[in-house]
């Protein structure tokens, strides 16, 4: 059992892909003591700013995984996980480098995979090349449906996606957010 009371299988499980300092994965699993949260970050500092918040709000429903999202991805069951969080993911800005950015498809397909059907894959930017990258790659696909029915579902944060640092930074830099929501078909 990876939360320790009761069987995972009951427990929803949801998974954030770089969580940064963690704030927006804890608040999840503040605001959801229900649902089981692995989030994962390859930097030390994100870690421990993730495992401050986890010792200040005593959250029993988080596990972090130092490292890369895709290892961990990978060795989870199929169908598993009932929401995705990719928020505010390191654009890669340079056409050169766009194969390094998460929002490809090796990625997504492993994340469909992964999510059950209904499940949710949320994607949050700040700037405006991933965004115009995001509504490419997620609009050749099959296997999600965008839950946007007009421009506020993409352009105001839903209540229950509280801010990171990123999105607070971004801003007070004047800059647009925009926030994604896709259901695995």
């Amino acid at each position: 059992m990876l939360f320790g009371d009761a069987p995972d299988a009951m427990r929803p499980l949801w998974f954030e892909i770089g969580f940064g300092s963690g704030e927006h994965l804890a608040a999840q699993a503040a605001a959801n003591p229900g649902v089981g949260l692995i989030g994962c970050e390859p930097f030390l500092n994100g870690v421990v700013g993730a495992l401050g918040h986890i010792r200040e709000h005593d959250l029993t429903n988080v596990r972090l995984h130092m490292g890369d999202a895709l290892d961990v991805l990978e060795r989870l069951p199929d169908a598993s996980l009932s929401r995705v969080f990719l928020l505010h993911p390191d654009p890669w800005p340079k056409a050169r480098h766009a194969k390094r950015r998460f929002v490809n498809p090796g990625p997504l397909d492993l994340i469909a995979t992964k999510l059950a059907p209904g499940g949710e894959l949320r994607i949050g930017t700040d700037h405006a090349t991933y965004c115009r990258w995001t509504l490419m790659q997620m609009g050749n696909r099959a296997d999600f449906d965008w839950l946007a029915a007009s421009p506020a579902d993409w352009q105001v944060r839903p209540a229950d996606w509280p801010q990171t640092r990123y999105e607070a930074k971004a801003r007070r830099l004047g800059h647009e957010v925009w926030y994604f929501r896709y259901r695995r078909r």
